[in-house]
């Protein structure tokens, strides 16, 4: 697995786990589905489960396997859902992994010192991941995160 420097950091891509709301999923599961792809391990470096707890996956200083050609230089995040019961596209997020995830983005802006943009895996990607428009859900986090860092 290849190290970076933090500083290199600039973006954070939320992802979805593609798992049908309110199935209880696991960063460990998660770990042994991209393990069965060929990697190293989990790809994210966070995860968000069903109940809003954060989980960590890989080390910030490892690069993550989660956005084709962009994981040098970012951060995943992936919820449990994105999916309902018939397994199709649906925004999943409770408002419990909501508050997780917007307390992980601020606290990651805290810790780099830079105003990180956030994506969803959709914006560079024809993937639905991860099941609703990122940048309307989260704009007062980057705006919060460019008003502090830039």
């Amino acid at each position: 697995m290849a190290l970076r420097e933090l500083h290199s950091i600039n973006t954070i891509f939320i992802h979805c786990s593609a798992t049908p709301e309110n199935r209880d999923v696991t960063v460990e599961e998660i770990d042994k589905w991209h393990k069965a792809r060929g990697w190293t391990g989990i790809g994210y470096h966070y995860f968000v489960d069903i109940w809003g707890k954060t989980h960590v996956g890989r080390s910030l200083n490892k690069v993550g396997a989660h956005v084709k050609n962009h994981n040098t230089t970012s951060i995943g995040i992936c919820y449990a859902g994105g999916l309902d019961e018939q397994m199709k596209t649906k925004d999943t997020l409770t408002k419990e992994q909501f508050q997780a995830i917007t307390n992980l983005i601020m606290s990651l802006g805290t810790v780099l010192q830079a105003p990180l943009k956030i994506k969803g895996h959709n914006e560079i990607s024809k993937k639905a991941c991860p099941s609703f428009n990122v940048q309307n859900k989260f704009r007062q986090q980057q705006l919060l995160l460019e008003l502090l860092y830039c």
